[in-house]
C-alpha cells in the first residue's frame, strides 16, 4: 500500500540531496560570521520533511518550528529566499527581518515557523478547524521536535484536535535531546510518544526517521485517514541531528559531552542521504551518473542562490516598523 514509483522515489531522493547539500552550505557559510542570526541546521533529519512534504497536496499548509529550513525547503520554498533571509537582505523570505527560526512561504504552503516551543502545534491545529468549518479538502500539518511534547499546548491541542475530528497531521521529529538533555532524563523510562497520542485517539505510528520511503509511506497512509474524516494522527520520525543545537559545528568540535562522537558517528552510519541513494541504486530506480548529475545541480544551485543573497539589498531603516501591530 502506498508504495511510490520510480519517479516518486526519484523525487524523494533529490529533495532530501536539495536540503542536505544547501544545508552544508549554509553552515560553512556561517562560520564566516556574516548571518547574524543564531540558526538551527537540521542536517541528518532530512528525510523528515522530504517525505512527509512529498505526500502532501498543493493546497495543505505547514507549520513548522526553529529548526525549519529542511521543511521550508522541502515544501518548495527557495533557496535564495532562505539564504538571503540567514543574511539579513530585504529579499528574503522574510524580508530579512525573521532570521533563521521565522521564515514564511505561504505561497506554496509553509506558512510560518517559530522560536516559541509547541506555539504552531496550536495554530496547525486552528487552521484545521477552520477548513473543517469552511468544508474545505485541505489538511494542516505541524512539525515539532520531541522536547514540544512536553508542553501543555501539545496535549491541549490533541485533546481539541481530536474531540472536533480535525483534520491535522502531527509530525514529531524526535531526534532524542532537547537541546542538550536526552530524552530519558526528561521522561519516565519506557515513555513511548506515540502511546500518549493513542491516549487521546488519535491513530499514531512510530517510522524510521532516516528513510525517507518510509517517511513517505507512513505520512501518505496517516493523510488518508485524515482525509476521510477521520480526524488527527500522530506520526513520531526516529530521527537525529549531526550538528550542535545552535550553529554550525559539531558538538565534539566544541568539547561539549552530552552526547559521545561515537553515539553521533554511529547515526551518521544511518545517513538519509546515502540510504535513499543506496536504495535507488539496488532497485535500478537510478545511475550513479544519475546520482552525482543531480549533486552537481543541486551544488550550482546553491552556490548561485547563496552569490545572489549575499549581492542583496538592506531593508530600508524606515521599513522597521512596517507590519509591527
Amino acid at each position: 500500500m502506498h508504495s511510490p514509483t520510480i519517479e516518486t522515489r526519484r523525487r524523494l531522493y533529490q529533495s532530501v540531496l536539495r536540503l542536505r547539500r544547501t544545508e552544508e552550505r549554509l553552515a560553512a557559510l556561517y562560520r564566516d560570521q556574516e548571518m547574524r542570526t543564531p540558526t538551527h541546521f537540521g542536517v541528518g533529519q532530512e528525510a523528515v520533511a522530504a517525505g512527509v512534504c512529498e505526500a502532501l497536496d498543493a493546497q495543505d499548509v505547514v507549520y513548522s518550528h526553529h529548526r525549519c529550513h529542511n521543511h521550508y525547503l522541502a515544501r518548495g520554498g527557495s533557496v535564495f529566499a532562505l539564504a538571503a533571509e540567514l543574511y539579513g537582505r530585504d529579499e528574503g523570505c522574510s524580508r530579512g527581518r525573521g532570521g533563521s527560526v521565522h521564515l514564511t512561504g505561504p505561497d506554496h504552503g509553509f506558512m510560518i515557523s517559530s522560536a516559541i516551543l509547541g506555539q504552531t502545534i496550536a495554530v496547525a491545529t486552528g487552521s484545521a478547524l477552520a477548513f473543517k468549518m469552511d468544508g474545505v479538502p485541505r489538511v494542516a500539518v505541524a512539525f515539532f521536535g520531541d522536547a514540544a511534547c512536553e508542553e501543555g499546548i501539545f496535549y491541549e491541542s490533541l485533546n481539541y484536535a481530536a474531540t472536533h475530528g480535525l483534520p491535522v497531521l502531527l509530525v514529531c521529529e524526535n531526534n532524542l535531546y532537547s537541546t542538550e538533555s536526552p530524552l530519558q532524563v526528561r521522561q519516565p523510562s519506557g515513555t513511548q510518544l506515540c502511546e500518549r497520542a493513542a491516549a487521546f485517539k488519535l491513530r499514531a505510528e512510530q517510522v524510521d526517521g532516516n528513510d525517507v520511503f518510509a517517511v513517505h509511506q507512513a505520512a501518505s497512509r496517516l493523510l488518508d485517514g485524515v482525509r476521510q474524516g477521520r480526524g488527527p494522527a500522530f506520526l513520531e520520525c526516529m530521527t537525529y541531528r549531526w550538528l550542535e543545537h545552535v550553529g554550525p559545528c559539531f558538538d565534539h568540535e566544541m568539547n561539549r559531552s552530552y552526547r559521545s562522537r561515537e553515539e553521533l558517528e554511529a547515526w551518521m552510519e544511518r545517513c538519509p542521504l546515502r540510504r535513499a541513494g543506496d536504495a535507488l541504486l539496488a532497485q535500478g530506480a537510478a545511475t550513479r551518473d544519475e546520482l552525482e548529475a543531480w549533486r552537481v545541480d543541486v551544488d550550482h544551485e546553491v552556490e548561485e542562490a547563496v552569490a545572489r543573497a549575499k549581492a542583496g539589498s538592506w531593508p530600508e531603516p524606515e521599513s522597521l516598523f512596517d507590519n509591527v501591530y
